[in-house]
């Protein structure tokens, strides 16, 4: 296994981790991961090509959903 993909394996790890977290600790965490996460999807597409970077970012959307649904609710109005 590659390294891109043992270091998006333990993202996945923390993001569950992080996620039983108290809510108020998870705003700050939320935004390390997504920092985080965005190299990390860029490096699985660099390594394993377009199709596994996107299921990357899809399981990245998956995990953050919540977060991704106050930022469209916000940015509707």
């Amino acid at each position: 296994m590659s390294g891109s993909l043992l270091l998006a394996a333990a993202w996945i790890v923390l993001a569950c981790l992080l996620a039983m977290a108290l809510r108020r600790q998870q705003g700050v965490a939320l935004v390390v991961l997504i920092v985080l996460g965005i190299p990390v999807a860029g490096w699985i597409t660099l390594q394993h090509g377009p199709v596994l970077g996107m299921a990357a970012i899809a399981i990245g959307a998956c995990l953050m959903r919540w977060p991704l649904l106050r930022l469209m609710r916000a940015l509707r109005g």
